[in-house]
C-alpha cells in the first residue's frame, strides 16, 4: 500500500477506497464494573463509526457491549484482556509463569468522576475516569468530541500509564484510538489500543531489531521472516514486547501478526494492533528496567544455564564435507595452539549437501560414531546442522506425508532464503504430538551417536498455505520457532543431560531454549554494527544468551567468494570474545591460519577468551536468575543518562565490563564512559565518567574494554586447549582498583 499518512489506512490497514467490508468500532465510557474472583470486569460499550476517514459515529446500529478484564499478578504486573465475540485468551506456549507470581485480588470503589481499582495492600492499580472537561464556548464550527475510554494503569502502584484518549487534530481526524476494533464483513477481525507517549520517551526491544537504540518514530510488523542479513527491517526474531524509558514494559500476548507503532503514526501515542478478535496484554512495572525485564521473564520464562563447554570457541564454515577434513582442522587447531571446544558440521554431512535427512553420508563419514568419539576424546564437541522442512527428495518424505507429520497443502515457503534450491515439500508440524515424537526420534539417533548440539536453523517461515493439526498457519508462523526449538532442546537434554541448541528464529518465550545467534550478517563493518544492534535489542526483549557469526556470514559483493579483510576478521574476533557465545561460521574460509598476517593476534584473543570463561560463567548464572542479559545496552545500568539512550555501539558485558568494539578500518572511535570510575582492562589507566573520549586511536591488536573501578573479575590463570582442561579451583579474582 502506498503511504497515505492517515492512521486508518497506514496503521489499521483499511482499504484506501473504503470498500474492503471493514468498519471501525470505538470504545466509549464504561457502563458497569464488577469484581469476580479477584478480577475486575468493566462493561465497555463500542460505537460503530461511519465508513469514512472522517471519524464520526454511525447510529444506524446500537452499541455493542464487551467485557474488559483486569487482573493483577504480584505487585508489579497487570493483565488486561478484551474479547470480541471470543473467549478470553488464557494460556499458551508463550507463557511460563513463575511459581511466585500469583494472582493479587483486586477490589474497586466507585465515585462520580472515577472508579478506583486497588489491590489488597491498598495500592491503586487502575483508575477509570469520567472527566468533565472545562469549556469556554465560542463556536460550533467543529462538533464536540465523541465519547472515549479513560483508563490509567499503574502496574506497580506508582507510575501511571494512561490510555491515549484524545489523540486527534479535530473530533473527526484521529491519529490514535484508546481502544477500538475493526469488523470485516460483519465479523470482528482485529483490535487496537493506544497508550500515551511522552515527548521525550524512548523505546527499546521488540526482538532482534537491527535499528538504532531508540525505536521511537518507528512502526514494526510482528511477523517473523528470514531477515536475509542484519541491515534491514526484516527480523528473524520478533518479540511483541517493548521497554520504555519511563520504566515500564508491555508484552502483547499473541502469536498472531501484529503491529507496534512507537510514537510513529502519532508522536503522542504508542499504538498496538493485533490481527485477531481479542487483545491480551501485560503491563509490567518496577523501579528499574532490569526489574521490568525480570517481570517479563516471570511471565515467559528464564533462560537456563548452558553447559560449560558451550562458552568455548566454536569452529565452523558452510561447510565441512568429510571426516577427513574435520580431523585435519582439529589436529591443526591443537598443533598450532588455538583453544577450541566445538566443531560444527553445517549442510555438508548429508548424502547430498543441503538435503536434510538426519543421516551421515556413509562415504564421507564412514563411521560417524567413531569419528565423534575420537573428537570427544580430544576435547571437541560436535554440533550438527538441520532444518524443519522436508524435501520431496528426502528419504523421510513419504512417511512424513502419509502420516501428516508435515503441513498438508501447497508447497511454497514465504520468503525463505533457500541456498540449496531444494523444493521443500512441507514444514514439520510441531502442533501435532505424533510429529513431534517422530522428529525427536530422528534427533535421538544423532545425539546417541555422540552429537552434543543440534543447530535448529530456519523456522522463521512456514508453508502458510498448508493446514496444520493444532492451529491455522497464520497463527503458527510466529510461534513456530518456539515449538520447534522446544522440541530440539527437550530431546537434547533428554539424551545428553545438557540443555543447549543453536537457533536463529525467535518469538516470546524462546529465551527458554538457548542459544540464539544473529543470523546471516554480511562480512562488512555494516554487518558487524547491525549484529550488535540486533543483540542489544534482543537482550532488552528477554533473551539472555546471544551470539553471531564471526566475521560475518556472507561475502560482499560476491556472496560465496569475496575475500574477508584481515582487520575485519580481527575486530569481529575481539567483539566475539566479549559475547556470551563465540562461533566462527560463514560461506567459506573461517580458520585463523587462513589469515596468516593476523593469526598471531587472533590466537592471543582466543586465549583471552578462555581466561575470561570463569567471569562469563559467573555472569551467565546471574542471567538465569535476573532480568539481565549477558550483553547489555547501557540504558539498563544508566536509565537517567540520556546519552545512554542512544548508544548502540557499546555495551556492558556482565556487571563490570564495558566493551567498545572498533567497527571501521580507520582504527578510531569515540568512547562514552558513563558516571563512575573506570579502569582500562589492558592498560589499567583510570578514567572518571561521565566522559567522552574522542577519536581514540586503537591499534589492530588492541580493543577498548573498561572495568568498573573496584570490580572483581574471576579469571583462569593458565592457557588451556579446551574447557575440559579447566579446574575451577584454580580461578583467581582480579580486582580493578
Amino acid at each position: 500500500m502506498k503511504q497515505t499518512n492517515y492512521q486508518l489506512f497506514d496503521f489499521l490497514d483499511f482499504d484506501v477506497n473504503l470498500d474492503g467490508g471493514e468498519r471501525l468500532w470505538r470504545a466509549c465510557l464504561p457502563m458497569d464494573i464488577r469484581e469476580e474472583d479477584g478480577d475486575i470486569f468493566l462493561t465497555i460499550p463500542f460505537q460503530k463509526q461511519c465508513n469514512s476517514n472522517e471519524i464520526r459515529p454511525d447510529f444506524s446500529e446500537p452499541r455493542k457491549n464487551y467485557m474488559l478484564r483486569i487482573r493483577a499478578l504480584g505487585s508489579t504486573i497487570l493483565r488486561i484482556s478484551l474479547a470480541i465475540d471470543h473467549p478470553f485468551m488464557e494460556d499458551s506456549e508463550m507463557l511460563c509463569l513463575s511459581s511466585d507470581l500469583g494472582k493479587t485480588p483486586l477490589t474497586y470503589r466507585k465515585d462520580e468522576e472515577e472508579w478506583m481499582i486497588r489491590d489488597e495492600k491498598g495500592n491503586t492499580r487502575v483508575k477509570v475516569l469520567f472527566p468533565k472537561p472545562q469549556i469556554d464556548w465560542w463556536s460550533d464550527l467543529q462538533p464536540k468530541p465523541e465519547e472515549t475510554l479513560f483508563l490509567r494503569f499503574s502496574p506497580d502502584g506508582k507510575k501511571e500509564i494512561p490510555l491515549s484518549a484524545y489523540d486527534m487534530f479535530s473530533p473527526a481526524r484521529h491519529d490514535a484510538f484508546a481502544l477500538a476494533f475493526v469488523e470485516k464483513n460483519g465479523q470482528a477481525n482485529r483490535v487496537t489500543f493506544s497508550l500515551e507517549a511522552k515527548p521525550d520517551e524512548c523505546f527499546f526491544g521488540t526482538g532482534e531489531r537491527f535499528a538504532k537504540m531508540d525505536l521511537s518514530g518507528k512502526t514494526f510488523r510482528m511477523r517473523n521472516q528470514d531477515a536475509q542479513g542484519v541491515n534491514n527491517r526484516r527480523a528473524y526474531k520478533n518479540v511483541p514486547f517493548y521497554l520504555s524509558s519511563e520504566i515500564y514494559g508491555l508484552f502483547l500476548h499473541t502469536c498472531s501478526f501484529a503491529k507496534f507503532s512507537l510514537a510513529d503514526h502519532s508522536t503522542r501515542s504508542v499504538q498496538i494492533m493485533a490481527e485477531e478478535p481479542f487483545i491480551d496484554f501485560f503491563l509490567i512495572g518496577g523501579d528499574t528496567l532490569e526489574e521490568v525485564l525480570f517481570g517479563y521473564r516471570q511471565l515467559t520464562g528464564f533462560p537456563p544455564m548452558p553447559p560449560l563447554w558451550s562458552f568455548g570457541i566454536w569452529m565452523s564454515r558452510m561447510t565441512y564435507f568429510s571426516a577427513e577434513e574435520v580431523n585435519e582442522i582439529c589436529e591443526r587447531l591443537r598443533k598450532e595452539d588455538y583453544p577450541c571446544d566445538v566443531i560444527h558440521l553445517d549442510t555438508g554431512w548429508f548424502e547430498t549437501d543441503w538435503l536434510c535427512e538426519w543421516k551421515f553420508n556413509e562415504k564421507r563419514f564412514p563411521d560417524p560414531e567413531k569419528f565423534i568419539r575420537n573428537l570427544n576424546e580430544k576435547g571437541f564437541r560436535i554440533s550438527l546442522w538441520q532444518l524443519p522442512y522436508i524435501s520431496y527428495h528426502a528419504m523421510q518424505y513419504k512417511e512424513a506425508d502419509e502420516n501428516r507429520y508435515i503441513g498438508k497443502g501447497i508447497r511454497q515457503l514465504s520468503g525463505a532464503s533457500n541456498f540449496s534450491v531444494q523444493d521443500f515439500a512441507g514444514t514439520i508440524d510441531f502442533t501435532y504430538d505424533k510429529a513431534v515424537e517422530w522428529y525427536k526420534d530422528l534427533l535421538r539417533n544423532l545425539l546417541k551417536m555422540g552429537a552434543s548440539c543440534i543447530k535448529a536453523d530456519f523456522g522463521e517461515d512456514i508453508h502458510l498455505d498448508a493446514e496444520y493439526q493444532g492451529m491455522p498457519a497464520e497463527k503458527l508462523q510466529n510461534i513456530y520457532p518456539l515449538l520447534y526449538q522446544k522440541t530440539v532442546y527437550e530431546v537434547t537434554k533428554e539424551v545428553t543431560g545438557e540443555g543447549i541448541i543453536w537457533a536463529r528464529a525467535g518469538w516470546a518465550g524462546c529465551q527458554r531454549y538457548p542459544v540464539h545467534w544473529g543470523g546471516d550478517a554480511a562480512c562488512s563493518w555494516h554487518g558487524m554494527a547491525g549484529s550488535l544492534k540486533g543483540g542489544l535489542h534482543l537482550g532488552l526483549s528477554g533473551f539472555g544468551f546471544w551470539s553471531h557469526d564471526i566475521p560475518g556470514f556472507h561475502g560482499v559483493p560476491n556472496f560465496m567468494n569475496s575475500v574477508i579483510p584481515d582487520d575485519l576478521y580481527v575486530r569481529w574476533t575481539q567483539f566475539g570474545v566479549f559475547t556470551s557465545h563465540m562461533r566462527y561460521h560463514g560461506t567459506h574460509k573461517r580458520e585463523p591460519w587462513e589469515y596468516p598476517h593476523v593469526s598471531e593476534i587472533v590466537r592471543k584473543w582466543w586465549k583471552l577468551r578462555y581466561r575470561l570463561i570463569p567471569y562469563i560463567v559467573q555472569q551467565s548464572e546471574k542471567t538465569t536468575q535476573t532480568g539481565f542479559p549477558m550483553i547489555r545496552a547501557l540504558i539498563l545500568h544508566h536509565p537517567d543518562d540520556r546519552t545512554c539512550r542512544h548508544i548502540d555501539d557499546q555495551y556492558y558485558f556482565g556487571d563490570y565490563m564495558m566493551v567498545a568494539p572498533v567497527m571501521n578500518s580507520s582504527g578510531r572511535r569515540d568512547i562514552y564512559l558513563p558516571e563512575g570510575k573506570w579502569v582500562h582492562f589492558f592498560t589499567r589507566e583510570i578514567f572518571e565518567g561521565p566522559l567522552w573520549l574522542k577519536d581514540v586511536v586503537v591499534p589492530l591488536e588492541e580493543m577498548p574494554v573498561y572495568v568498573k573501578y573496584g570490580g572483581s573479575i574471576p579469571m583462569y590463570p593458565e592457557d588451556v586447549s579446551c574447557t575440559d582442561e579447566m579446574d575451577m579451583k584454580k580461578v583467581v579474582e582480579v580486582v580493578f582498583d
